[in-house]
């Protein structure tokens, strides 16, 4: 018959906990490294088409300032430039010729009410849009107060200005002198 006697003086340990806990972090610290690894490279690939992608829209801009270098030396010739200022030119004359008067005066002939009476008209033709000055006169500040309120409550005509107010005249009416962009219907 044997018998097991331990005369250790220390008793012996089992450190299988400890490697079965570090076996387990070890594997979970290398499934987190791959993840990281994958995410970094994925982003580099990104950043990569990306660069590509600024690259391309780097050369594309550079050759549209030279295409637009090349087409402003053009221009800028004086036989091109006058024909640039020729072309504006009649332009204006056919945007002019072009604007609806009659329209501006059925405009004009709703706005006034009774006791007002159209002086002088001064249109002016700038970028596009038509600048008028308009001089009145006003029998009553009744009808001069009616008349300033039509122009600003007005579709056919923004931006309205009161420039100046004059005194009696003939009959003792007052003189408006009043700014608008007429807005073409």
């Amino acid at each position: 018959m044997q018998v097991r006697l331990n005369i250790a003086t220390k008793p012996l340990e089992s450190h299988r906990r400890f490697l079965a806990g570090a076996g387990l972090l070890a594997v979970l610290g290398g499934i987190i490294f791959l993840a990281l690894g994958w995410h970094v490279y994925s982003t580099l690939r990104a950043q990569e088409a990306l660069r590509r992608k600024e690259q391309e829209n780097n050369n594309r801009a550079a050759l549209l300032q030279h295409r637009r270098k090349e087409l402003d030396d053009f221009f800028a010739k004086t036989e091109n430039a006058r024909l640039k200022e020729r072309a504006g030119f009649v332009n204006g004359i056919i945007d002019e010729r072009s604007f609806d008067w009659t329209q501006m005066f059925m405009d004009l002939e709703k706005l006034v009410p009774v006791g007002v009476h159209v002086v002088s008209i001064q249109p002016q033709l700038e970028k596009g849009h038509m600048f008028v000055r308009l001089m009145v006169a006003a029998n009553t500040d009744e009808s001069k107060i009616k008349f300033l309120r039509a122009m600003e409550n007005s579709a056919a005509f923004s931006n309205f200005e009161l420039l100046s107010v004059h005194g009696a005249q003939n009959s003792g009416d007052q003189a408006l002198e009043v700014h608008a962009i007429y807005v073409r219907s």
